[in-house]
């Protein structure tokens, strides 16, 4: 029922430093959010806010979306994601901890460009990480010989209780983490693609997670949010698996003129050739009214998490607005 649905925030927030984000993270139950997630790419790494959060708020679940496959070793994705679970342990009421460890196959700007690995055979190596995981962090036996990787003596734990997600766009990807993984995250797109997500997904099987991640710019300066989106949309939709994305969604011809001048390397290019219509509908801005509405129109059936990522704006910088309330204003149930 999506009354259950769980409200999140991607850390860091912007703004003041991590180290200066305790009181706000504190507060976030009492804003109506359950759990913090994180993302990975150019900034922060996906584990140290959480870490952090975990300390800060322990009435707090953590999330992980996405970490790449190929930028840590299996064995690794599996100690850290044991590790969090360590450090996020019971509720004070003696529930258990909420740990979700999303991998995905990231793009190669992040795992070639900036980390130097081979970007090679995604889907596979995305999918025996996710075999790996879910064996490993249930305290099944995980050595093996898997078809990208071969592991050998990895000790046996007792289940953490962890849920390992997969990044998810297309039918493929999400049939896979809902058959074999603990759920998928799903992100850059319409209410109305996402319905369409879910349509192919099927009956959501109980005990799995459908995460949809918003970016949010709760500002009425349109100029800034349209500028602020074009820059991320320009970059993030010209990539491969997002290309393929849109592409099967049926928006592509929406992209051709930004798709041409990325393939000519002109990055602004792109985001410039971006359509007012499109970016408006990818990128949630608005007052904090207009947010909250947009955001209640992804609360379709099957969906169990709702992660804002909050974008900076002009009221957040000159002190006119505080992100504890423009956190509780976009809260559909605020």
């Amino acid at each position: 029922m999506t009354e259950d649905v769980r409200f999140a925030v991607n850390l860091p927030l912007p703004g003041p430093a991590l180290r200066d984000q305790r009181e706000l993270v504190t507060a976030l139950p009492d804003l109506g959010y359950a759990d913090v997630w994180t993302g990975e790419g150019s900034g922060a790494d996906a584990f140290t806010p959480l870490a952090a959060a975990a300390a800060w708020q322990p009435r707090l679940g953590v999330g992980a979306g996405v970490v790449p496959v190929f930028t840590r070793g299996p064995g690794v994705l599996a100690q850290t994601a044991a590790t969090l679970a360590n450090l996020v342990g019971p509720r004070p009421d003696g529930s258990p901890g909420r740990v979700l460890f999303g991998i995905g196959t990231s793009v190669p700007a992040h795992v070639s460009a900036i980390n130097g690995f081979t970007f090679d055979r995604p889907v596979a190596r995305l999918r025996d990480t996710l075999r790996f995981l879910t064996a490993a962090l249930r305290g099944e036996p995980a050595d093996g010989d898997y078809e990208t990787f071969s592991i050998r003596n990895f000790p046996r734990w007792a289940p953490t209780g962890v849920k390992v997600l997969v990044g998810a766009l297309r039918p493929r990807m999400v049939r896979l983490s809902l058959t074999e993984g603990d759920g998928f995250i799903t992100n850059v797109l319409t209410p109305a693609d996402l319905a369409k997500v879910l349509a192919k997904a099927g009956p959501r099987p109980d005990g799995k997670e459908i995460v949809v991640r918003l970016f949010v710019c709760a500002t009425e300066d349109a100029e800034h949010a349209r500028r602020a989106g074009r820059a991320f949309l320009g970059w993030i939709t010209n990539q491969a698996p997002y290309r393929a994305f849109q592409d099967w969604l049926g928006h592509g011809d929406a992209f051709k003129r930004s798709r041409a001048r990325y393939d000519e390397g002109d990055r602004r290019g792109a985001a410039a050739e971006l359509p007012d219509e499109l970016v408006d509908g990818l990128w949630i801005h608005g007052s904090p009214a207009e947010c909250r509405r947009r955001i209640a129109e992804y609360l379709q059936e099957g969906v169990t998490s709702i992660v804002i990522n909050v974008i900076p704006t002009p009221e957040l910088a000159s002190g006119r607005a505080d992100l504890a309330s423009i956190l509780a204003g976009i809260h559909p149930r605020g």
